[in-house]
């Protein structure tokens, strides 16, 4: 496609969670920085929420990278799971060979041995849980008890829960009132500000090879901050189709009006000028115009409405 017309050696943009690109710098970095801390503390409890799109898969599978000398890791990446399916995923994830139909009470006992041999080889346990928001209730509590195997001194197990707003507002709730009180550390991940953006687009073109050439022109950059607003995943997206249009022009640099023709075929993207919150207001009262006209329309014939 564009890779030999901008000397790029890869996408910039792709949407898989390539560690490589991981921007070390803002909020990501000081999420990282929060989560390490709170591990290094002994910690049980940390977690991360963020809308869709703001880079938490990204960011958690840079953390299990930067874990993985220290610690024993065990990722569930999804967590929809009944609560006897938690437990037999982190007995997996430590080699634990246990049969599908093994009982809670068998479970707990081959993890906490494990627990226990991880935490005196000076390895603990950190198990990472992606979309937490999806896990059941029952899960939920059994990820809660989980936390509570430990020694006198140190906690056997700690989590790291990476979620969508929804976890919060589930937590909010008086059932969860004594796992919210164990979660010391939180970091909430938001949308870019648009010197944010441009170091973010900056960042992903130099790990795929730009050489630090200009490909994005600043009238470029800011059109993509206003038409993503701030969104990593929609910064992503509307970058490699500017690419394409600029490649397809054959030009050696993006505009802005590649952005906003990348824009144009986009359903999530913004205009610019305009915040997601008024845009969407706008879009309903151009529909609402639309059906009173069609119902005055109607009426006029002497159609019932």
């Amino acid at each position: 496609m564009y890779l030999e017309h901008f000397g790029l050696d890869d996408f910039p943009f792709s949407l898989s969670p390539d560690t490589t690109y991981f921007c070390n710098q803002g909020a990501w970095q000081e999420a990282l920085n929060v989560v390490l801390v709170a591990l290094e503390g002994g910690e049980g409890f940390v977690k991360v929420t963020g809308e869709v799109g703001t880079g938490k898969t990204m960011l958690c599978r840079t953390l299990l990278n930067r874990l993985e000398d220290r610690y024993t890791t065990a990722w569930v990446p999804n967590p929809y799971v009944s609560a006897n399916g938690l437990r037999l995923s982190l007995a997996d994830e430590l080699g634990l060979k246990l049969p599908g139909n093994a009982g809670q009470h068998r479970v707990l006992r081959e993890l906490t041995a494990a627990l226990l041999q991880a935490r005196e080889a000076e390895r603990p346990v950190v198990l990472v849980l992606d979309e937490a928001q999806s896990m059941p209730d029952e899960t939920l509590e059994a990820l809660r008890l989980l936390t509570n195997l430990e020694t006198e001194r140190v906690k056997l197990l700690q989590v790291v829960m990476f979620g969508q707003p929804e976890l919060d507002t589930r937590l909010s709730g008086d059932r969860w009132r004594q796992l919210r009180q164990r979660i010391t550390f939180s970091y909430t991940l938001g949308h870019l500000e648009c010197r944010e953006v441009r170091s973010y687009v900056g960042h992903r073109l130099s790990v795929a090879g730009s050489g630090g050439s200009e490909l994005f022109r600043s009238d470029a950059v800011d059109a993509l901050c206003s038409c993503s607003g701030g969104l990593p995943r929609l910064v992503n997206i509307l970058a490699h189709k500017a690419l394409l249009a600029a490649y397809g022009e054959g030009r050696g640099s993006v505009g802005r009006h590649h952005v906003l023709r990348a824009a144009r075929d986009t359903n999530e993207a913004l205009r610019p000028g305009r915040t997601r919150l008024a845009w969407w207001a706008a879009s309903v009262g151009a529909a609402l115009v639309v059906i009173a006209v069609g119902m005055a329309h109607w009426h006029g014939l002497g159609v019932a409405a």
